[in-house]
């Protein structure tokens, strides 16, 4: 009866000694889910973003912690052509996800990129068809029909699950980010690359530091595009597109 009482007092001792023999410290404690917050800076002094329009604006969150590497999975995504209009302007999508490109206008149209993101031409393609395109590494792609100058849209691939587009109030939400440290990267629709850059810096997420702040974007500047050639899109009086 003594050994079996010896043997059922080791047992309950066990976890208080390999405690104290490796420390408190060694025990981590369960990985904290942060909702993370931040704020597109008015373009203007004084003013606030209910008193102007918002310009599209996307930030992420890339970990720099190693082998805290994280996972996306690609996906399946539209971008409608209509009325000479891509619907939705922004999307943000998983790296390695394929984006469709229907024609939904009762004439041709011609999608193509030709910036540091994904570069593509789909050619000429009639009504009711689509063609699509897997956008298989991170970065901005800036989206043209070389027929309509007036059509554009953005599509920012990700190698992250953690990002957020600006709302009309020009806020921006993070659900569930690992508290840890991050690289803080913004795009600003307007901006120039260089000015974007700027806006990249380290940055903690923990509980006392889920706002991340203002993003100070500046001024958009106004740049007109070219067409797929590299020159000016030429005026048609009677356009038959």
């Amino acid at each position: 009866m003594r050994c079996e009482s010896h043997r059922r007092l080791n047992w309950l001792l066990l976890p208080v000694l390999i405690t104290s023999f490796l420390g408190a410290q060694t025990i981590s404690p369960p990985g904290q889910l942060i909702d993370v917050t931040a704020q597109l800076a008015p373009l203007h002094h004084g003013k606030t973003h209910t008193m102007e329009k918002v310009p599209p604006a996307v930030i992420w969150l890339n970990p720099v912690q190693p082998g805290a590497a994280t996972f996306v999975t690609p996906g399946r995504f539209t971008l409608l052509q209509k009325n000479k209009m891509f619907n939705p302007h922004l999307l943000v999508v998983p790296v390695g996800s394929s984006v469709a490109f229907p024609n939904a206008d009762p004439f041709f149209h011609n999608v193509f990129s030709l910036f540091d993101g994904r570069r593509f031409d789909l050619g000429l393609y009639e009504a009711g068809s689509t063609r699509s395109v897997v956008f298989s590494r991170e970065g901005v792609s800036y989206i043209f029909c070389n027929i309509h100058s007036e059509m554009s849209a953005v599509v920012i691939a990700l190698s992250t699950p953690f990002f957020g587009v600006a709302d009309a109030r020009g806020a921006f939400h993070l659900k569930e980010v690992p508290a840890g440290d991050y690289d803080l990267h913004a795009w600003v629709e307007g901006q120039k690359q260089t000015s974007l850059d700027r806006l990249t810096r380290r940055v903690h997420v923990a509980r006392e530091t889920a706002n991340l702040g203002e993003i100070s974007s500046g001024l958009p500047e106004q740049q007109q595009h070219l067409n797929k050639f590299g020159q000016p899109y030429e005026p048609d009086p009677r356009p038959i597109y």
